[in-house]
């Protein structure tokens, strides 16, 4: 998920030209077909993919295509609602153990794979394992490092026991394993056997071209897929994507950049579906060294930026300001922190109480976060910083890196808080590009992850955000909706608070 923004997904800097233009028309062009469910046909969907070969396997995807024809072809014991939080999917039940130390997790009934092979504990046990096996190198796997793999057992056909490591309890399970635990047979292999139990079963792949596929009949959710095919076409550039979909060879374009939508709303041909999600835009600044190891010019740096400004310019309009902190879905968010805002003077004067007046630093800047950075440049110099700008290839952004820069782009998609802070900036985070290392945070962290209580770990969340507010390491200037391209021959897609409409191919109809 490292930098896995809304505009990373799809690919593609953003020039300056962004900074000048408008926000644009907020129609929403061509409607639904058909406001009832249909059955047949075949959904289209084109996207773009930076890693133009591809994979089909469920527990080491090679770039976002393969993560989108994941959500095709694998279901997963929990699943994203439509407020990017964890609900049961293939799991009837789940039960944490006191503090939880252990996880027992029951299968529904009468579940199938593409294979008519019936889904067992067995097969659930195979694939914690996989993902979890060092050999396997999943580039998930740190995050559920706390799973005892090796003490994982079955307890009768539909239940196993998911016991987490000695000393330390695992509350954000479920949510950290809805982003890539997808359940396959024993004997599945991503290219001989790339079997799943997801809506549909793969027919054909060509790697950088197409994937199609047929529908599941004996899908877990009565009645679903209504599609009788799906095909995900990969396209080269946005432009050749979007001219596709007005001419109706797709029905769907995932992920529109906000200087592309324009061109879809003056279109009756197609509609923008936009949908505010809590996705973030950040600037990671370096705790560990550099003038960034001063908390005065980390919250200078709080203080200078004007959110507004950024989230009209660099989003034009598409998204809102936050407040440097993330997973504002999330039931343990404190919402009672007041809302940061711009002070010049302030600023200034903190810079100053820590030497750093007239600061020159370098702003890295990954390929997709442009605009952001050319907007933060002109605002630091208000208060006399020189900010260098120097961009990277995408190879270089996601490198090992990342973690010497002295300030650099970032943000990730809006899953809840305990599964963002073990990814970005909680004790042993897998991309702790900040550095950041706070010894009450990690003692709160711990405490945190062992409470089941909602209300007892929402108070120690509240004070991990305090902290994080007041002494982190992330500027955290927005949330950016997604915009989806809906030709007039789709139903059943809504506007949601995820950042994959049009990826819930169990739901749509043509």
């Amino acid at each position: 998920m490292d930098n896995l923004t809304r505009r990373g997904l799809i690919g593609g800097a953003t020039g300056a030209a962004l900074l000048l233009a408008g926000c644009g028309s907020r129609s929403e062009g061509a409607s639904e077909a058909s406001k009832e469910p249909r059955r047949g046909g075949k959904l289209r969907l084109g996207i773009i993919d930076g890693e133009r070969s591809g994979n089909l396997d469920a527990h080491k995807p090679l770039g976002i295509g393969s993560t989108i024809r994941g959500f095709a072809m694998y279901d997963k014991l929990w699943e994203w609602d439509d407020n990017m939080l964890p609900k049961l999917a293939l799991a009837e039940s789940v039960e944490p153990g006191a503090n939880a130390s252990a996880w027992d997790i029951r299968l529904k009934p009468g579940l199938e794979f593409h294979n008519g092979k019936s889904i067992t504990a067995d097969d659930v046990l195979f694939s914690i394992r996989r993902i979890t096996d060092p050999k396997l190198a999943s580039p998930y796997g740190a995050l559920v490092s706390p799973v005892d793999r090796d003490g994982v057992r079955k307890l009768d056909e539909r239940t196993v026991r998911i016991p987490i490591r000695e000393g330390q309890g695992f509350v954000a399970l479920p949510e950290t394993w809805t982003n890539f635990g997808g359940i396959v047979p024993v004997d599945y292999d991503p290219v001989t056997n790339p079997v799943g139990a997801g809506p549909f079963r793969i027919d054909k792949f060509q790697p950088g071209q197409r994937a199609t596929f047929k529908r599941f009949d004996n899908y877990y959710k009565p009645g679903r897929p209504y599609p009788d095919e799906l095909e995900i076409i990969e396209f080269k550039d946005q432009t050749a994507r979007i001219g596709a979909l007005l001419a109706g060879q797709i029905d769907l374009a995932n992920a529109i950049l906000p200087e592309q939508a324009g061109l879809i709303r003056r279109d009756a041909r197609a509609r923008i579906l936009t949908s505010p999600t809590n996705g973030w835009q950040s600037f990671d600044m370096n705790t560990a060294q550099g003038p960034f190891a001063d908390v005065r010019v980390r919250q200078a740096f709080r203080l200078l930026v004007d959110r507004e400004e950024l989230v009209r310019r660099a989003l034009q309009g598409e998204g809102r300001i936050a407040n440097d902190l993330y997973a504002p879905q999330d039931p343990t968010f404190d919402k009672a922190i007041a809302q940061r805002r711009q002070d010049l003077d302030q600023a200034r004067s903190l810079l100053k109480q820590a030497g750093h007046e007239g600061l020159r630093t370098e702003l890295v800047v990954g390929p997709a976060n442009v605009a952001a950075a050319l907007v933060l440049s002109e605002q630091a110099k208000r208060v006399g910083v020189d900010l260098r700008l120097r961009q990277v290839d995408a190879a270089t952004f996601a490198g090992p890196g990342k973690r010497d820069w002295e300030i650099s782009t970032g943000g990730t998609l809006g899953v809840p808080w305990l599964s963002t802070a073990l990814h970005i900036d909680a004790p042993s985070a897998v991309s702790n590009k900040t550095n950041f290392a706070d010894p009450r945070f990690a003692e709160l962290f711990g405490q945190a992850l062992a409470q089941p209580d909602l209300a007892s770990r929402s108070q120690l969340v509240h004070e991990m955000q305090h902290i994080q507010h007041e002494r982190g390491g992330l500027l955290i200037w927005g949330f950016a909706n997604t915009l989806d391209g809906v030709g007039p021959r789709v139903g059943g897609i809504a506007a949601e608070h995820s950042h994959f409409p049009t990826w819930r191919f169990d739901r749509m109809w043509v």
